[in-house]
């Protein structure tokens, strides 16, 4: 059975391991300092968006980070999942499933008009997990701007 929790500041630091053990799934640098302090700015102004830890069976299994965007062509708020992370003894129990639906169900309380994410493209696993929950691939293309 998963449960799900809203982040704390108490948090962070039970959090971050499991931000080290999914940046390095695709090697993405991580800074546990800078990732500290954005933890702190993002749960000290919830118009930012909400983190939620994954529990089975009382023992933290993941995380949920969403971020929010105004959208005047989706009149409103959207979200971004940012972060979806299940540690690796947890995947296949359909933790993952229950997660997408708990995300579902707290997009329809916070009165999201829409919800985006990022999948890498060899992570067959998670693209089937999403398209089993109603998302669809995007007609759009998605770039970005590094500024430095």
């Amino acid at each position: 059975m998963a449960t799900f929790r809203p982040l704390q500041i108490s948090d962070i630091d039970t959090i971050l391991p499991m931000m080290q053990e999914f940046y390095s799934i695709d090697n993405y640098p991580i800074d546990i300092a800078v990732s500290r302090s954005l933890f702190l700015e993002f749960l000290e102004k919830p118009y930012l968006g909400r983190a939620w830890l994954i529990y089975s069976d009382e023992e933290i299994v993941g995380y949920i980070i969403m971020t929010f965007i105004f959208s005047f062509e989706y009149k409103g708020t959207i979200a971004f999942l940012d972060e979806l992370y299940i540690s690796d003894t947890a995947r296949g129990k359909g933790i993952g499933k229950k997660a997408l639906d708990f995300i579902h169900q707290e997009a329809h309380s916070l009165s999201l008009k829409i919800i985006y994410l990022e999948i890498e493209n060899h992570n067959k696993i998670a693209q089937k997990l999403y398209l089993s929950k109603d998302f669809v691939v995007h007609n759009r293309s998605l770039m970005k701007l590094t500024l430095k």
